[in-house]
C-alpha cells in the first residue's frame, strides 16, 4: 500500500525504512507525504530557523564600519 502511495520501488522504500543516507531527499519526502507528515518539511530549509548558520553569519559581519569621506 505504501509503495502505491509513494510511487517508490520496493527496494527504495525498504532503504527509506532503514534510514539509508544515500537515498534521495525526494524519496523521504514522498514517504512523509504518504504518511501525512509533510507539513513541516518546508521548515528544514528555513534559514531563519538555522541557529548555527545565523551565529556564523553574525560573527562574519564587519566589526567596524568607517564612513567614506565625501568630496
Amino acid at each position: 500500500m505504501m509503495l502505491e502511495r509513494t510511487g517508490l520501488s520496493k527496494r527504495t522504500y525498504a532503504q527509506v525504512e532503514k534510514g539509508v543516507p544515500t537515498v534521495s531527499m525526494a524519496a523521504y519526502a514522498m514517504a512523509l507525504n504518504a504518511l501525512g507528515l509533510s507539513r513541516n518539511l518546508a521548515l528544514l530549509a528555513d534559514p531563519a530557523r538555522d541557529e548555527a548558520g545565523l551565529l556564523i553569519e553574525t560573527e562574519n559581519l564587519p566589526k567596524r564600519v568607517r564612513r567614506t569621506k565625501s568630496s
